[in-house]
């Protein structure tokens, strides 16, 4: 990966903050009066939430089955010739041109499809749901945790089921799976910038809640098989219910990985599983909530998914900020003396259990010296607490009165010569928790990994060793005590099959104290089992759901080489926008290069991107429009090939715009072309009714309308309904004065009211619904050149004059009025609540609309754009600029 030879990551401790600028409240330590219901943040107190602390959404009644189901098939080859109509169109086209529909941003599909999956999760805790009248996800689905239950049933507790359940539950299955491609197929066609900062971010904090209450905290495992200690696998997966609700958002997860690389594990996930991990900022003892107890478990959980697909120099870079950031705070927490669990001994054992797997699967990946190097201190941290727990046992450790009320914790010197606090309450959930199969259960995998370094890092390690004979002697007395046996591999044993996701070919039952290491594989010998399994035996009748596989214990997977990985500028720009807080609403232009775009032989004229910001249109001198694909690409210097060229103009084209409703392209070179942007077909052309009265301005109106606005020379605007023949309606806007030609249309976002610019500085305001001039006044003294209309009757304008003005629709002076010094501002596009401007001096400007008059312009280098920029237009969810020259390339910049 480029990454490797960054220096940011060859320290292994430069990575950025993630945090920085970002809430997340919502996972850090809450006050009492707060609580999680159903997997939502709610809190008692009267004061309303913010929209970044939960992720509370509705389906879109205009959300189409057929769009999610092909959201794994979402194509992002970038050439190939134009596809027939009828495949791309299929079921209200999930394809590539497929628009946001409405007025929703992507940002608001993002949550929602986040909150399905979460909803479609389930809580076990919750036997009645409370129902609304409106479409909730929560009113359809199931929970996930019943479908885990019924699918570990045996036969013989199934007999006859309900046909109502039996169809609930499939249903159920069905809508986690939509969901599922739903968020797939965003997170693919969003880009790396968008779905990291609002999938992703949500999914990250999804993963804490699969993990909340004692339910999920269970050990599973499916009828019949044996305890999973007796499968004696060093890196075993024990899964517990919260692992199978949390596989979807895993999943989804590790596909945003898949699709944009190997920097989304390391700058992205691993800075937020520090962050889940960090203690609390008291320095006293810190006391863990239910929210903070699931984060750990997610954490570790996160972790070894992320392990497994790390490079062997990526690893290595960043093993000493995994040591100090992830697995010692986690330790911390577990070994602790005075910090419990609200879910008590349960869920510290299910912490501990993952916590071995974890470690054991890094020293598989990094070899013993390694562990030596890097991870002595977190190995030695771990035995430590039986040696602790060892003393205190022969300690008579009580609280007496005065220190009970004064809420003192008692002082205990160890034999290492360290004070520590101890809480004698917690010694109980301890003792349950580190008990002798505990000891075994770590003991065994890390002296068959370790071999003899574990006597130099471990320096307690004979205690342990004598804790995990015991152990063996209480299930079968004949056994031998590991204390007296140096741990050694087997000289004859299986062969290792790597094509067998890391196991072994042969099961025989040789070697150390009643166990083989085979590879990763520790086999241990059949005996009976603990009547009673306790805290690490599994939930009877509960389904491992396919946790547990082959393919999930393997040691290393690569990441699948992607098209879209980031590297060069698209690396460090989406390095930036992760940082970036979600409240910050300005636009910052940094003139990083992220794309080229080149193909026209003339003058870009227009660019307009489509609504869903993964394609746009450009205009050209050279009587082309083009529709280019919007995916990353490289590393900032690739160019990109359009998708289709339109090759029916006969002059130069000014104007191109997209219909919304029915999905057409419009473009105009004084005659207006409507035609299919999926085939490219011609669908109508209208030449101006009179050839000595050409069109001078076009536009389109916002869906649900399918019109077009046309300005004529002679001052004339006519409206042209796109299905039907002919002329929907004719004004006139000239009035009996002579204002000139009509240089450009604006359109209402509510398509009530249309405004003209005249070449004279005049500026008429028409009602389209009675067709009446509302207003008609002198708005500068030259010729206008841009207009835009903004929700709130706010009308923005620009002129020769060098100015740039903000009006409301019926007042007389202007709002604000911005001046040029040098050029005038010739194009410019709207953010919110601002306006990114663009002058023939290759200046980018941005301004307010609701604040003084104040205006920052940077000057384009030479490096990032050549040429005399001509058009300009902002893709507002991406956050980027595209701009045309005056050479035919058109770039993309951030």
């Amino acid at each position: 990966m480029p990454m490797d030879g960054e220096p940011a990551a060859s320290s292994g401790l430069g990575l950025p903050d993630y945090t920085s600028g970002v809430s997340f409240h919502d996972q850090a330590y809450l006050p009492e009066t707060e609580d999680f219901q159903a997997g939502l943040y709610v809190t008692e107190s009267p004061q309303p939430q913010e929209a970044e602390a939960v992720s509370l959404g509705r389906l879109s009644d205009k959300s189409s089955t057929s769009e999610t189901s092909l959201g794994e098939e979402r194509a992002a080859e970038e050439g190939g010739a134009p596809m027939d109509k009828s495949s791309l169109r299929s079921g209200d086209s999930s394809q590539d041109l497929k628009q946001s529909e409405g007025s929703e941003e992507e940002e608001e599909e993002d949550e929602g499809c986040v909150v399905v999956l979460e909803e479609e999760e389930g809580d076990g805790e919750q036997d009645e749901i409370t129902r609304t009248s409106e479409l909730t996800l929560s009113d359809t689905v199931l929970s996930l945790d019943t479908v885990v239950a019924r699918g570990g049933e045996t036969d013989g507790e199934e007999e006859e089921e309900p046909l109502t359940e039996q169809s609930e539950g499939k249903e159920q299955k069905i809508l986690l799976d939509t969901a599922c491609k739903m968020v797939r197929w965003l997170s693919a066609r969003l880009g790396p910038t968008v779905a990291s900062r609002y999938v992703a971010r949500n999914l990250l904090r999804l993963l804490t809640s699969c993990y909340v209450g004692p339910t999920r905290q269970q050990f599973t495992m499916s009828s019949g098989e044996s305890p999973p200690l007796s499968a004696g696998n060093i890196y075993q997966k024990r899964p517990v219910l919260g692992d199978i609700v949390s596989g979807p958002v895993l999943s989804c997860l590790l596909h945003i990985a898949h699709l944009y690389g190997e920097p989304v594990l390391t700058y992205q996930y691993l800075p937020y599983i520090s962050y889940l991990v960090a203690p609390g900022s008291t320095s006293g003892p810190s006391r863990l909530n239910s929210r903070k107890e699931a984060g750990l478990l997610a954490a570790v959980t996160l972790t070894q998914k992320i392990i497994v697909y790390l490079s062997d120099t990526t690893l290595m870079d960043i093993l000493p900020r995994i040591s100090h950031e992830v697995l010692l705070p986690v330790l911390s927490f577990l070994t602790s003396l005075v910090t419990g669990f609200p879910s008590g001994a349960q869920a510290r054992t299910v912490l501990c259990v993952k916590t071995i797997s974890l470690i054991a699967l890094i020293c598989l990946r990094i070899g013993q010296e390694m562990v030596q190097q890097h991870l002595s201190e977190p190995v030695a941290t771990f035995f430590q607490v039986f040696s602790q727990l060892h003393e205190l046992q022969h300690q008579d450790l009580k609280l007496d009165a005065v220190g009970r009320s004064e809420g003192q914790l008692p002082e205990v010197a160890f034999s290492d010569g360290q004070q520590r606090l101890v809480d004698p309450s917690l010694l109980d959930e301890l003792q349950k928790v580190f008990t002798l199969e505990m000891a075994y259960t770590i003991y065994v995998p890390f002296s068959c990994l370790l071999g003899d370094i574990i006597r130099k890092i471990v320096p307690n390690h004979e205690l342990v060793g004598e804790l995990a004979g015991l152990y063996l002697e209480s299930i079968s007395p004949s056994s031998r005590s590991p204390a007296s046996v140096e741990p050694a591999v087997p000289n004859t044993g299986p062969e290792w099959d790597p094509q067998n996701g890391g196991g072994p070919r042969d099961d025989s039952h040789s070697g150390t104290f009643g166990s083989v290491l085979v590879g990763n594989r520790i086999q241990i010998p059949d005996d009976p089992q603990p009547e009673s399994p306790g805290l690490l035996g599994p939930v009877p009748g509960a389904g491992s759901g396919g946790v547990s596989s082959e393919e999930d214990n393997a040691l290393k997977r690569e990441l699948p080489r992607s098209a879209h990985g980031l590297s060069g500028n698209w690396l460090a720009y989406w390095q930036y926008e992760i940082g970036v807080s979600q409240q910050d609403a300005h636009f910052h232009f940094h003139q990083i290069r992220l794309q080229s775009f080149p193909g026209h032989s003339g003058a870009v004229k227009c660019v307009a991107p489509l609504s869903s910001e993964d394609f746009f249109l450009s205009g050209s001198k050279d009587r082309t429009v083009r529709l280019w694909p919007l995916y990353n690409s490289g590393d900032g210097t690739s160019e990109t090939a359009p998708r289709l060229v339109y090759t029916q103009h006969r002059k130069s084209v000014f104007f191109v715009g997209q219909l919304e409703a029915p999905q057409y392209v419009v473009s105009c070179d004084g005659a207006v072309h409507i035609w299919d942007p999926f085939t490219g077909k011609t669908l109508r052309m209208m030449e101006p009714w009179d050839s000595r009265v050409p069109l001078t301005a076009v536009a389109v109106m916002p869906a649900p309308h399918t019109s077009i606005t046309m300005a004529s020379s002679d001052s004339t605007l006519r409206f042209v309904d796109c299905r039907k023949p002919g002329l929907q309606h004719e004004f006139r806007l000239g009035g009996g004065l002579n204002p000139g030609l009509v240089r450009s249309l604006a359109v209402s976002p509510s398509g009530r009211s249309v405004v003209a610019g005249f070449s004279s500085g005049f500026m008429v305001l028409l009602d389209t619904r009675t067709g009446l001039v509302l207003r008609g006044w002198p708005a500068h003294e030259g010729d206008i050149l841009q207009i835009k209309a903004v929700e709130g009757s706010v009308l923005v304008s620009s002129s020769s004059d060098h100015s740039l003005t903000v009006w409301k629709e019926l007042e007389q002076k202007p709002t604000h009025h911005y001046k040029s010094a040098s050029d005038p501002i010739h194009t410019f596009d709207l953010y919110g609540s601002e306006v990114v401007t663009g002058t023939v001096a290759n200046k980018i400007g941005v301004c307010s609309l609701l604040e003084p008059p104040s205006q920052a312009t940077t000057k384009l280098s030479s490096e990032n754009f050549r040429g005399t920029l001509t058009s300009l237009a902002l893709l507002p969810t991406k956050r980027h600029l595209l701009l045309g020259s005056d050479n035919g390339v058109i770039r993309l910049l951030a």
